[in-house]
């Protein structure tokens, strides 16, 4: 007799999920899912939760306490590593991911030197950027492999210019944070794999939108940062797994050579994993799923991509239309995520975010640490105006956006 598949939860509409979200109930236009998303319910119950029963306690497998967070900690490894399509051994979860992408910057300065050379692609937020102009303090030759304008879109004939057999690293974003462009990631590492080069991508902006999936990006190092998808304030770093033991990062002397903790220095922050945790319930509850795992969480993310499809549609061309703004970027919802940077015409980035927010309407201004693509464009340091949407954005909120632009 054929067992029937377990039948499936109804899938939350959008306004069931934004009831899950605490900050929403303000009455607020929050359009700054760029600089960090908001937390459902279960995250932030898992933080309050963790710390009610634990408070500061270690992981230490001398007693039940600390067996509890140990396990803990393998759990969010775990769960991160679903969230990647990865192995938990491949994956590092610390502070930030800028903290471990300049770890792995120490790593690379001691294998490099005069004569070997890394590209920066010209998208690139600063955290993908400064930790590698960190190696020509010993010898490394940094190019920029720049956006073409307008559009800021990248082209592979200018990354086949600079690529050369000394070439070791390119650094790439899968979505630029001040712009929503989205490269070609599996195009573009294939390319520098076939130069026999490595790539980091930074998946930080492109993860609440599309989770990275490193078995079919082809990349060799990503990074993310779990508290852009909904979570608290922590950064991951997935590694190719026949590298991590080639890799002489700084790393405390009884710790392995190769094994992953040993790049995350320092004890973690145990109720922030919790909460993470908490997170991957959410997601998986979103996708109608009984079990968190990466079918799961990959039709979470479908899921959040037809959430989001006619918002950023409604955003994108209400700009695009709009007199008084300039959008910068691609000039369509192709190639992009629901992120637009403008600016007002008569307007500084700050005086329009400023009157915005006091109309309940929360965008940011800046150059979001995008100082490259912002510099090409002749943006910098002033900046633009950016509007970020996520999953739980509606319509209305833009449509409250494009009311108070004038």
């Amino acid at each position: 007799m054929t067992q029937s598949a377990p039948a499936r939860a109804p899938l939350p509409t959008r306004d069931d999920l934004r009831a899950q979200f605490p900050p929403l109930a303000q009455g607020r236009a929050y359009l700054d899912n760029a600089a960090g998303g908001l937390l459902p319910l279960r995250a932030i119950e898992a933080v309050t939760g963790h710390l009610m029963t634990y408070g500061a306690t270690n992981a230490m497998p001398g007693h039940q306490p600390g067996r509890e967070i140990l396990a803990l900690k393998h759990r969010a490894r775990e769960g991160t590593a679903l969230f990647l399509n990865a192995a938990p051994e491949d994956v590092a979860l610390a502070q930030s991911a800028t903290a471990l992408t300049f770890r792995l910057a120490g790593a690379f300065a001691r294998l490099w030197g005069p004569g070997d050379e890394v590209i920066l692609s010209g998208l690139e937020h600063e955290s993908n950027a400064s930790p590698w102009r960190e190696l020509e303090r010993v010898g490394v030759t940094v190019k920029v492999w720049h956006a073409r304008q307008p559009d800021m879109t990248l082209h592979p004939d200018d990354l086949a210019a600079l690529l050369t057999p000394r070439t070791r690293l390119v650094a790439v974003t899968a979505a630029s944070n001040a712009l929503g462009v989205t490269p070609d990631i599996p195009a573009v590492t294939a390319q520098v794999r076939a130069a026999g080069a490595w790539t980091i991508v930074d998946a930080v902006h492109a993860a609440p939108h599309t989770f990275p999936d490193v078995q079919t990006w082809g990349a060799d190092f990503l990074t993310f940062s779990p508290y852009k998808v909904w979570a608290p304030h922590l950064g991951a770093l997935w590694i190719r797994p026949d590298l991590r033991a080639a890799l002489p990062w700084p790393r405390l002397e009884f710790i392995p050579v190769g094994d992953i903790t040993g790049i995350e220095h320092g004890t973690p922050q145990f109720e922030l994993l919790a909460g993470w945790l908490g997170t991957l319930d959410y997601l998986r509850d979103l996708a109608g799923h009984a079990d968190l795992t990466r079918a799961a969480l990959a039709a979470a993310s479908g899921r959040i991509h037809e959430l989001e499809q006619p918002v950023m549609e409604r955003l994108v061309t209400g700009l695009l239309n709009h007199d008084l703004v300039t959008v910068y970027g691609p000039q369509g919802t192709q190639g992009r995520v629901g992120t637009v940077a403008f600016r007002v015409g008569g307007e500084a980035p700050e005086q329009t975010a400023g009157r915005l927010s006091r109309a309940g309407v929360d965008v940011a201004a800046g150059h979001f640490y995008a100082a490259q693509p912002l510099r090409d464009l002749g943006l910098y340091p002033q900046g633009v105006v950016r509007a970020s949407i996520a999953h739980y954005t509606t319509t209305e909120d833009i449509d409250r956006l494009l009311a108070e632009l004038g």
